[in-house]
């Protein structure tokens, strides 16, 4: 009970100061989606949070509008066993739906910064496993709903330890490492390597 006080105290600690402090940079970064890419500024998408409850996650857009948007295919009706292990879920190729402003956004994890707001509102958390859409949530098996376990997170063990550039069953195994061996000091750990990352613009998720 204390370590998860303590989780949540360095999340709206964690998150209102950081806030604070690129409050400057959300504002240029909305003026420039805002010019260059038009309404809405930000990206809102039903993802699925702690024990399996939806939520919705916060992104500064990227992509062309959805009605543009060519169709992507996730999910498969024969995942009957579960999301397996071979499938990638982001590809490190060039996205056509993606905007020339977005590709920038993405390739600094700055379009991920007003999940921030939903750290502060208790969604998300600063480190977890990363929030997945229910078409693929929904074809977990019982071994990968372990990853359910823990709120999601802005960053987790499996980004920093190769972020887009794995498969499911490398991920899932990641994360299911990470919600065994919690503690407030692999928090920090990853946070600071994520800070690293994102500078360097490394692997970007």
């Amino acid at each position: 009970m204390l370590d998860k006080l303590l989780k949540r105290l360095l999340d709206i600690a964690g998150s209102l100061g950081i806030l604070l402090c690129i409050s400057p940079l959300l504002l240029a970064l909305t003026l420039m989606v805002l010019l260059r890419d038009g309404r809405p500024v930000l990206f809102r998408q039903r993802r699925v949070g702690l024990n399996g409850e939806p939520f919705q996650i916060l992104k500064f857009r990227t992509m062309i509008p959805q009605e543009k948007q060519k169709p992507s295919v996730y999910a498969n009706e024969s995942w009957k066993d579960g999301v397996p292990d071979h499938f990638v879920f982001k590809s490190s190729g060039t996205n056509p739906n993606v905007t020339r402003n977005g590709a920038f956004l993405r390739k600094y994890s700055l379009d991920e910064l007003p999940q921030f707001f939903n750290v502060l509102g208790g969604s998300m958390s600063l480190v977890g496993p990363r929030p997945e859409i229910p078409a693929i949530a929904d074809y977990y098996n019982q071994s990968q709903r372990r990853r359910l376990k823990v709120k999601p997170g802005i960053t987790g063990w499996a980004q920093v330890n190769g972020r887009s550039d794995m498969n499911n069953g490398r991920k899932m195994e990641l994360d299911a490492w990470y919600v065994e061996h919690w503690s407030i000091w692999l928090d920090v750990r990853i946070l600071f390597t994520t800070f690293l990352q994102a500078i360097r613009g490394k692997g970007a998720f």
